[in-house]
């Protein structure tokens, strides 16, 4: 019987590398990274060496017609993760400049050989390999054979049982290269500008023995280095519905009423309303409520700065640790970002209440580019965070339409399990508040109309207008006397 070969997978060193790889980087594999000029590719191949590379265990790093190793190294060690102290112990440098400018591919791959059998690396780098081709198709040497070249290097470094990167300025994927074959794995880095924010992405395009995590994915290069954010795992089987349901209070008891005795738990609640209706004030009541309860939450917040909340209960609760707070202004935001942070944030305090004010905010907050897809991407975030066991309540800013009843500007109502919604109406020439719980899954609820006011204490709902009729069209009128109503008891 023969038995399988295990291959060893290596952690990158790059925080959710890992992840999109599919576990890690298979070892003695031969790797291409690829991208256009700027998109992080040397910087990549820094980090990763800088986490592999040990005195037992060396790298050789070989610098092509690029910038010479000095050059690199004084812009690499601008990164928290660069270690002057591996630098002639664990790790080499090799200048190849003179090699390649001669043209002759073979001479360059008995330079790089003598190299390797002089210090038996585990991780061979060779930075830009795009030069070593471009030299050899500008020399009219008859002895060069470019795919040859490629074949001999990738067999020689497996031979070696050396982990090879080759890094090159490729703009498209389709550009006929025989390296494209002959690499195990090739990870490509893009980059687009949309007014004022950078987009990073990478794509494993191929793996050889392991399956990736299929699409493009988000990273970010800041001084601690790249960090990709993966998309959060999500749980294939869905929990079962807690019989007797088990509810949240909401910190507003006719409001719990109106939901049937709470939230129910895990559930995700959408609050839709007008500017000035109140949604941020139930969402902090919501989290103040968990706290009372000895539950910690978690806010994300988009509407408004920190330093500019006025809810004191809630800025309280925030430097006490009872809530964790998500407050990024990056300018090239992206949705699975926010879902790591938020992730994050509820693994540490182990959150059982989430907050997003608000998606409006939210979708103004994200780079143009992840706008198109904000409708999937939210879906993928609600999943995310329900799968991880937590009750979510969003906000989003709705403009007033009379004549068109809707609960959401995305189209997207059907995702959350619950929904309530909040209009303005006039009455006697006076701006009063209305709320209604439209939504409520597997749940009976009420389908009144009540009317609110937000005051120093906070929400405090009242009565339904028994005496009015088309208050959601925003003018309501007196009723008839003597006409049924199909609300009433006796109809």
């Amino acid at each position: 019987m023969n038995s399988k070969v295990t291959i060893n997978r290596l952690a990158t060193g790059v925080p959710g590398l890992d992840e999109v790889l599919g576990g890690g980087l298979p070892e003695f594999s031969f790797n291409l990274i690829a991208g256009p000029p700027g998109c992080g590719k040397t910087t990549l191949a820094h980090q990763m060496m800088f986490a592999l590379a040990t005195p037992e265990r060396p790298a050789l790093f070989f610098t092509v017609l690029g910038e010479p190793p000095l050059k690199m190294l004084r812009y690499q060690q601008q990164f928290d993760f660069f270690d002057s102290e591996a630098i002639n112990h664990s790790i080499h440098y090799v200048n190849l400049a003179a090699d390649t400018l001669a043209g002759n591919l073979d001479e360059v791959l008995r330079r790089i050989v003598s190299e390797v059998e002089a210090h038996s690396p585990a991780l061979v780098f060779v930075d830009s390999f795009r030069s070593v081709v471009l030299a050899s198709q500008t020399q009219d040497n008859p002895n060069n054979n470019l795919p040859q070249f490629v074949q001999q290097l990738g067999m020689l470094m497996t031979t070696w049982q050396a982990t090879t990167f080759l890094i090159g300025e490729y703009f498209t994927e389709t550009d006929t290269n025989p390296i494209f074959t002959v690499a195990d794995g090739l990870i490509w880095l893009r980059q687009s500008v949309q007014r004022n924010s950078m987009v990073r992405k990478i794509e494993i395009m191929k793996m050889r023995g392991q399956p990736t995590l299929p699409g493009l994915h988000t990273f970010h290069i800041a001084t601690s280095g790249i960090k990709v954010f993966a998309p959060a795992p999500l749980n294939p089987v869905e929990a079962p519905l807690e019989i007797p349901i088990k509810r949240l209070k909401m910190g507003v008891p006719q409001l719990d009423e109106m939901l049937g005795g709470g939230l129910p738990r895990g559930y995700s609640l959408l609050v839709a309303g007008p500017s000035g209706s109140g949604k941020s004030i139930l969402a902090a009541t919501f989290l103040a409520e968990g706290a009372r309860n000895g539950e910690t939450g978690v806010i994300a917040v988009f509407e408004q700065r920190p330093n500019h909340f006025q809810n004191a209960a809630l800025i309280q609760l925030i430097q006490n640790g009872q809530v964790g707070l998500v407050d990024s202004r990056a300018p090239d935001l992206s949705i699975d970002e926010i879902v790591q942070l938020l992730l994050s944030e509820i693994s540490r305090l182990k959150a059982t209440r989430v907050v997003i004010d608000s998606l409006s905010g939210f979708e103004l907050a994200l780079a143009p580019t992840f706008r198109e897809d904000f409708r999937e991407s939210l879906s993928r975030m609600v999943t995310a965070l329900t799968s991880a066991g937590v009750s979510v309540l969003m906000t989003s800013e709705l403009e007033d339409r009379y004549t068109d009843l809707r609960f959401s500007p995305y189209g997207t109502a059907f995702l959350t399990d619950a929904i309530i919604v909040q209009r303005y109406i006039e009455v006697e020439s006076r701006l009063l508040r209305i709320m209604a719980v439209v939504k409520l899954r597997a749940s009976a609820h009420s389908d009144e109309l009540r009317l609110y006011r937000v005051d120093e204490n906070g929400l405090q709902i009242g009565e339904t207008l028994h005496d009015q009729e088309g208050l959601l069209g925003g003018r309501p009128t007196k009723r008839i006397s003597g006409v049924p109503h199909p609300g009433d008891k006796n109809a």
